[in-house]
């Protein structure tokens, strides 16, 4: 006997599966002048198949066994004429059917892709992108596999299902009530193996989540496993999630494959039940060869739409599994989301205060603590420091990538989670280290902030950034195809796009993280004047690493262990004799070096 919490539990995942279901119906909602139709459809289609076996034992009884030629092939024309009316009408419900859940399945996509795109930096933190592709992919395309088609095939089959029950009962109960006896046996065989089948269709959708992961890293980073020699490592380590995600599809598919011939048992036990009773019955004269032969041609029908509403029942277990794991993705929480009353951003004169602002990626650690800087309009902030002190947090909260745990960040002395997020970010520009570009021609990667810019507004951005010279080099100038990552561009090339980019939104603040690193000394002469170009009239933050690219700024903050232990100028803070000067005077001696 099962426990009180082994129950509950199984309540509670038929509850969540109803809600499951009835939540991916709702995407149904903008079809519901089609639906009728459809169903219309199905049900000519259901009552056609229905209507062929009676009319069969009928013409057995009444025409063949009278000798009426002629009112047999009539009854063949009519036979012909229904089996094309059902034909049509199948067809055109696959057509209209598969239509709407294609439509369905595109919706489905697009809020995936729309959540994720609108979800806040920190949920990418803890999340890996191969499994968030897996759900845009594999899990939709397991719902595709499961209801595109075979929706229509289920409900053409529940309909004729209802109909040749009906017609049994019409022609003779006995036999329609012996040919039901092993319906309860049927449910019961589906009930145990979907059951059974709903946990490792879970599995399979997960292992294949992490798969994809490993996949996308091992792509993505194939350069650096070469370069540590760790290849046969990470070959070992897909192997395994490899074997994982195969034994888990082996265990569904053997669950499937034995339940398919437990349904096809149960057919022919029902089959030989007919022909055993219904020969009786024609012998002892209690029913007719045409009603016995009928009742053979409904039993094979009859089990049919069964097989395929059980095999409907066992593949939607894994199309369920990828709904909630795809459901579960659309109701992660926006953490950063626009007040109610949030306004737009006016235009930015370019004032930047952080108010006492504490921060922490995680509520227990602050990676920021009582933080106060002032950057005036136009000024150029330079922000210096070891590895995890506390500058790109800096930056992500001007962005407004994340909000302050305690304190405020104000432009122009507005709080930034007083505007919209978008009207905040209009205004600024982003130059990081590592800039990524994407698939498309330079002109597209250039105006990726900008889409509606002109020719004109793009290769003035170019120019300013010094790469207009290059871009028109290139075999097909502007129009150049650029593949994953802005490939075959250098990495000083594709930071001089970048840089174009930045120029061409025209921000009044801007971020320059790493700017001029691993880039070669002619190319960053090109980037650091594009840079000065770039700064001119703007509030700038510049994270860098190498202090000789900073002593121009306005302001230099030293940042160490999520505090402004030092700021001035660098004619300033060379005087002072601190931090900033021992760390210019050791970067200056291993350059003397070099």
């Amino acid at each position: 006997m099962r426990s009180h919490s082994s129950v509950v539990g199984a309540e509670q995942k038929v509850t969540q599966q109803s809600k499951t279901l009835e939540r991916f119906l709702q995407y149904l909602r903008p079809y519901r002048k089609d639906i009728p139709i459809a169903i219309t459809l199905v049900s000519i289609g259901a009552i056609t198949q229905s209507v062929g076996p009676f009319l069969i034992g009928w013409s057995i009884d009444n025409l063949i066994a009278q000798g009426n030629v002629r009112g047999l092939f009539l009854m063949l024309g009519i036979l012909v004429l229904i089996y094309i009316l059902g034909i049509a009408a199948i067809r055109e419900q696959i057509m209209r059917i598969g239509w709407i859940m294609q439509g369905l399945l595109a919706q489905l996509r697009q809020d995936i892709f729309l959540k994720i795109q609108s979800l806040p930096v920190s949920f990418f933190d803890r999340s890996e992108a191969g499994d968030l592709m897996s759900r845009l992919l594999n899990d939709v395309n397991t719902v595709n596999q499961a209801f595109g088609q075979t929706v229509a095939q289920m409900l053409g089959n529940l309909l004729s299902l209802f109909a040749i029950i009906i017609a049994m009962f019409a022609i003779n109960w006995k036999l329609a009530l012996l040919s039901n006896f092993v319906v309860p046996l049927m449910i019961f065989t589906t009930g145990f193996f979907s059951q059974w089948a709903r946990k490792k269709f879970r599995v399979t959708r997960e292992t294949i989540g992490e798969l994809s992961t490993k996949l996308e890293e091992g792509i993505t980073s194939v350069r650096e496993a070469q370069a540590f020699n760790r290849i046969d490592l990470n070959i070992r380590e897909f192997a395994l999630l490899n074997a994982a995600n195969r034994d888990a599809n082996i265990q569904a598919v053997a669950i499937t494959s034995a339940f398919l011939p437990s349904i096809d048992f149960l057919n022919t036990l029902a089959t030989g039940a007919v022909l055993a009773y219904g020969g009786y019955l024609a012998v002892t004269g209690a029913a007719t060869v045409g009603v016995v032969t009928a009742f053979l041609i409904y039993v094979q029908q009859f089990f049919r739409p069964i097989q395929i509403l059980s095999q409907f029942y066992t593949q939607a277990q894994s199309a369920i599994a990828g709904l909630e794991r795809i459901f579960l993705l659309l109701d992660e929480p926006a953490e950063l989301q626009d007040a109610l009353n949030a306004q737009e951003m006016p235009q930015i004169k370019g004032e930047v205060k952080f108010e006492n602002v504490s921060f922490g990626y995680n509520p227990n650690q602050l990676v920021l603590k009582q933080v106060n800087l002032q950057a005036q309009p136009g000024e150029t902030i330079a922000l210096v420091g070891p590895t995890g002190a506390g500058k790109t947090t800096i930056i992500n909260l001007i962005l407004r990538f994340y909000d302050v745990s305690d304190g405020a960040v104000k432009i122009d002395n507005i709080d930034v989670k007083g505007v919209t997020q978008a009207s905040l970010r209009r205004q600024m520009g982003i130059v990081l280290q590592d800039n990524i570009l994407f698939s498309g021609t330079v002109a597209e990667n250039i105006a990726f902030g900008c889409p509606n810019a002109t020719q004109a507004d793009i290769e003035a951005a170019a120019q300013l950034a010094n790469v207009h010279e290059f871009i028109t080099s290139l075999s097909e100038g502007y129009m150049t195809q650029l593949g994953e990552r802005g490939a075959p561009l250098s990495q000083g090339q594709r930071q001089l796009v970048s840089i174009a980019r930045a120029v061409l939104i025209n921000p009044r603040i801007l971020i320059l993280d790493e700017a001029t690193s691993s880039i070669d000394t002619r190319t960053e002469a090109l980037v650091q004047d594009a840079i000065a170009r770039l700064l001119k009239g703007r509030t700038s933050f510049v994270i860098a690493h190498r202090l000789s690219t900073v002593t121009k700024a306005d302001q230099v903050l030293v940042i160490q262990q999520g505090e402004i232990v030092e700021r001035g100028t660098h004619q300033e803070l060379i005087a002072k004799q601190g931090i900033y000067a021992n760390l210019y005077a050791l970067q200056l001696g291993a350059n003397s070096t070099r």
